[in-house]
């Protein structure tokens, strides 16, 4: 079994470099090319449609607001791969990896305004009479007949069972912390497992409401506080952007308690934490935004655009520059989960940094893994029926008390080879619905109506 392990590790490692960073560059670059590079150049206007009409009530059909939508999906995006993901990319890839989660996070940005858009478009409504969309949906329209069930089946799966050791990792992550406190990892999981169980039964609707108050808070408080630190280390941010520049190109060398990084692994770790960060490709964000009251489908989509700004670009940024100008990389013996509380600790103080990263931890956590059971169920409804989502709710409910005591390095393993199989369909799917994707793009941008909205 440790040998099959093994295997699927090497596989998995080999597979997000190169081959993955074309699956998901290169798709995005065909996207970015395809859709005339509207990410940046009406990027003033996409940021004026989405932060600048937050409080805006949303028009046309759907179940919740555009921004609650929004909100749920950016809980799922911001978790503990902003706070641990990062950390973890740079202790085994360097600096460079940073480099190369931004450079993902750019062109990653047609990607998921292709999905919101399509799962806007394909959606439907449910027994429930709640509207559903995603890759089990666009898929079958991307290829007809039977294959187009096959490929639509194949994807909608794996993306359901990624989100089993994803929520394990978002436990452990929030355990871990909470263990600098004294508290026991299981009464921790208790905690989280209790909170969810009383949301997640709520449906999206409740989700919605309260990630719409819970996701700008934490975002806010721990940007905050990250800025903090970073105003007692401003001298070295200057030496933190050389060396993610010079890293992204050329590798790292030992350091510290740093062991070093090929320029594989580099890009390897960039890109897995960058993807895993952003879901830019993954086909999750459409679960969350295909039930939101919309006008326009690309309307929809600016959205997807706008999370990845907050997350990789905002939130995963400053993390990083934490990280780096604190200099806890570079320390022998600390794991990448424990970096953030001793950067916060280096300010703070070791009892109170300790408590604030994990109250944002937590919050991280549990709004994350809200959508995320989410996200599952909607899965296994397209696949066997609401009452099989409901088996999936309860499953995805225990991977919270496993996650309190899995390996961290064996969940990652599980979680990027579970990713992998998910992103190839979705990519290839969104590659053969590209032209309708720039359709929608341009029928948006051609109608003065819409646009002066």
């Amino acid at each position: 079994m440790s040998k099959l392990f093994e295997m699927i590790t090497d596989f998995t490692n080999f597979v997000w470099g190169i081959p993955m960073l074309l699956i998901l560059g290169g798709g995005g670059v065909f996207l970015t090319i395809r859709l005339g590079f509207f990410q940046f150049t009406k990027f003033p206007y996409i940021m004026k449609q989405t932060f600048g009409k937050i409080f805006k009530k949303s028009e046309g059909d759907g179940t919740v607001s555009s921004f609650g939508a929004a909100c749920a999906a950016l809980a799922s995006s911001i978790g503990a791969a902003n706070i641990v993901g990062v950390p973890t990319a740079i202790a085994l890839g360097g600096p460079g990896a940073v480099f190369w989660m931004w450079l993902i996070a750019l062109i990653g940005c047609a990607t998921k305004f292709s999905e919101v858009a399509l799962g806007i478009k394909y959606r439907q409504k449910n027994e429930v009479g709640e509207y559903v969309g995603g890759p089990a949906y666009y898929l079958k329209a991307a290829f007809k007949g039977n294959f187009g069930k096959f490929i639509a089946a194949y994807a909608t799966f794996f993306i359901m069972i990624e989100f089993v050791p994803s929520i394990s990792v978002q436990t452990l992550s929030i355990c871990t912390s909470a263990t600098e406190l004294g508290i026991p990892k299981i009464a921790t999981a208790i905690v989280v497992l209790a909170i969810t169980t009383l949301v997640v039964c709520g449906g999206i609707k409740r989700i919605a409401n309260i990630t719409e108050k819970l996701v700008p808070i934490m975002a806010l408080v721990y940007a905050a506080c990250v800025i903090i630190v970073l105003g007692f280390n401003f001298t070295k941010i200057p030496g933190a952007f050389a060396a993610i520049f010079k890293g992204a190109f050329t590798g790292s060398a030992a350091v510290g308690g740093f062991t070093g990084a090929t320029l594989a692994a580099t890009i390897r770790w960039g890109a897995a934490r960058g993807c895993y960060s952003n879901e830019a490709g993954m086909g999750t964000a459409p679960y969350a935004h295909s039930a939101a009251v919309t006008d326009h489908p690309a309307r929809q989509g600016f959205w997807g655009i706008f999370e990845i700004f907050c997350d990789t670009i905002i939130i995963c940024t400053l993390t990083a520059l934490m990280v780096l100008t604190t200099g806890v990389w570079q320390e022998k013996g600390l794991s990448p989960d424990a970096m953030p509380v001793k950067a916060f600790s280096s300010v703070f103080g070791t009892a109170f940094g300790g408590t604030i990263l994990s109250i944002c931890l937590l919050l991280f956590v549990l709004s994350t893994i809200l959508v995320l059971v989410f996200y599952c169920e909607k899965n296994a409804e397209a696949l066997f029926g609401y009452k099989f989502s409901i088996f999936m709710r309860v499953v995805c409910l225990s991977a919270i008390i496993y996650g309190a005591f899995g390996d961290i390095s064996n969940l990652y393993t599980a979680l990027d080879f579970l990713l992998m199989m998910m992103i190839i369909p979705n990519m290839i799917g969104l590659i053969t619905l590209s032209g309708e994707v720039r359709d929608l793009k341009n029928d948006f941008f051609n109608n003065k109506d819409l646009v002066n909205k």
